[in-house]
């Protein structure tokens, strides 16, 4: 008998870790961990001292309401339908703790055992994992050399069984920035073939383009198909304390609800109080992440030139993420740890953002920079223009 956890794979950043045991890095060449998308630095301190005083209250230490903090689902509200130019209310917002919670909540809202949901590939691993254990099949969509999926190419895809396509943008493996024209297509197919686009926002606020990402939310009936899912941890820098959020149909919400109350009856207090605050207090604050973030993405395509002369290819930039294609003969699974224990480097394999039956992971890996600052990626990039393995194809025809 199999169980539902047995369905899946170990999670793939706590097995990036495990290469580390054992390995000693000298003073000259420290560790540069690249594997995971969630900034190490604490909370402002603005935002430290308005947690403390939360601490105070005695209804912080107390269960919330399931769907979230009154307030923080009207803050929310406002300010999402400020930025998309469209209508949100609060009761189309659920709290959550943390995004994956979200897509784990609304997967349980819209399928059963049997069903399909369309990702496209390279995926998030996480949503490929709930899947599995939800006894629903993720359909992979690939999406080739510039990572930006096919709406039609998915419509292909659609089952009786299908019940959601769910998009990542920025993206997560591929850092990718969706075009608007890809959402709006994917919106339409979605309203056409009667199934639910979820649209994970988890990097929105690192987006470079100054005008919303896309216009879905000008549709006054976009949560009759639109599902919209957010994390105040990559924002904030609140990854311990769990905040994310659900942006849908009141009536999904109610279906959402009964999951949630199940699962951790309600979202951390505190971390609501914080989102809530930070919110309300650190939008220039945040402005300067944001273009902190820009700029290692600008060091990103500065420092490529180091590689490219290798064989190495950018595919995508954007967001916490750098996704590159390595010019060697073994597969990515092979030299992951080879990384480590050669540079100094922690990087994920692609093969742990795609199928098995999908040989292109084999040749990519993630970069994620979001603790990487400008003068670490040019070191991170002198490390890999270091390497002397076995070529797939001669550089010069890479």
């Amino acid at each position: 008998m199999t169980s539902r956890t047995q369905t899946t794979f170990a999670p793939p950043v706590m097995e990036a870790r495990r290469w580390l045991e054992g390995v000693t890095f000298p003073d000259n060449q420290p560790l540069i961990n690249v594997s995971q998308a969630a900034p190490v630095d604490p909370p402002p301190a603005p935002l430290r001292a308005a947690m403390a005083d939360a601490l105070d209250l005695p209804e912080t230490h107390l269960y919330g309401p399931v769907l979230g903090l009154p307030a923080l689902r009207t803050e929310l509200s406002t300010q999402w339908a400020a930025h998309y130019h469209g209508t949100v209310t609060p009761d189309q917002i659920a709290i959550t703790s943390g995004c994956n919670q979200a897509f784990a909540a609304t997967i349980a809202a819209l399928c059963t055992e049997g069903d399909e949901v369309i990702l496209p590939t390279p995926w998030y691993f996480n949503h490929k994992m709930w899947l599995d254990m939800s006894g629903v099949t993720a359909v992979p969509l690939p999406t080739g050399p510039d990572l930006i999926p096919d709406a039609e190419a998915a419509r292909a895809l659609i089952t009786p069984r299908t019940r959601a396509i769910a998009l990542v943008t920025p993206n997560n493996p591929g850092g990718v920035e969706y075009p608007a024209d890809t959402l709006s297509a994917f919106f339409a197919l979605a309203r056409d073939t009667g199934i639910k686009l979820i649209v994970d926002e988890t990097y929105r606020d690192f987006d470079s383009r100054p005008t919303p990402p896309h216009p879905l939310l000008a549709d006054p009936t976009w949560d009759d198909t639109l599902i919209q899912l957010y994390s105040f941890s990559k924002a904030y820098r609140l990854t311990g304390h769990r905040v994310g959020a659900i942006i849908a149909n009141p009536n999904l919400l109610a279906e959402v609800e009964k999951f949630l109350d199940t699962v951790a009856i309600c979202p951390s207090q505190l971390g609501q109080r914080a989102a809530l605050w930070g919110l309300q207090n650190l939008h220039d604050w945040l402005a300067g992440e944001r273009a902190e973030i820009l700029d290692r993405r600008a060091a990103i395509h500065d420092h490529m030139p180091l590689i490219e002369a290798k064989g190495w290819r950018l595919m995508g930039c954007g967001a916490y993420f750098a996704y590159l294609q390595h010019p060697f003969a073994d597969s990515s699974a092979t030299l992951a740890p080879k990384l480590v224990q050669e540079i100094g480097v922690l990087a994920l394999p692609g093969t742990m953002f795609t199928p098995a039956t999908d040989p292109s992971g084999a040749g990519q890996f993630r970069i994620a920079f979001a603790n990487v600052d400008r003068a670490g990626i040019e070191a991170l990039f002198t490390r890999l223009a270091s390497l002397d393995w076995p070529l797939a194809t001669p550089v010069s025809a890479a």
